[in-house]
């Protein structure tokens, strides 16, 4: 009996040195995106221009105790991330990413003013783990602009 229980002490402690182990390895996580296009968009009209799109963040290790990360999204070309812009020969478009369908938290950093998303997994055993994340964007109405097709690139970054 007395072996039985060492063999399982042993066995616990192999457990836990596991879990360490697999905390201490490396997790891979990677961001994709999939494009965004306001579509149309006319400086007459009063309404403003709104759309969604995604960000999904993939991550994956052989044993994965607890994973935990933030995403967070650039100024873009502007720099500037309450003030986005999408910019053509001269000409700038403000437009705007929201984490919320009322669109009223920007979409950032943490700077600011801004938020970002938190995510993350108790547990997982050799399957990738995806969460997908909704993007509001939005144009503000009425902006005096030259006609073409503006456009501006974020990036993502993912902390774990």
């Amino acid at each position: 009996m007395k072996n039985l229980r060492n063999l399982f002490r042993l066995a616990v402690l192999l457990f836990a040195g596991l879990c360490n182990i697999s905390n201490a390895r490396a997790q891979a996580c990677i961001a994709s995106a999939t494009p965004v296009s306001f579509g149309l968009y006319d400086p007459k009209t009063s309404s403003p221009n709104d759309i969604t799109g995604s960000v999904s963040v993939t991550c994956q290790a052989t044993v994965a105790l607890l994973v935990a990360y933030t995403v967070k999204l650039n100024g873009g070309s502007s720099g500037n991330i309450a003030a986005r812009k999408m910019i053509v020969s001269g000409s700038q478009l403000s437009y705007q990413i929201y984490t919320d369908a009322t669109r009223t938290t920007v979409w950032g950093d943490g700077s600011g003013g801004t938020t970002y998303q938190v995510g993350g997994y108790l547990l997982s055993v050799l399957v990738p783990v995806t969460q997908t994340y909704t993007a509001y964007g939005r144009i503000p109405a009425l902006q005096n602009v030259y006609a073409g097709s503006y456009q501006d690139t974020l990036t993502i970054l993912v902390s774990y």
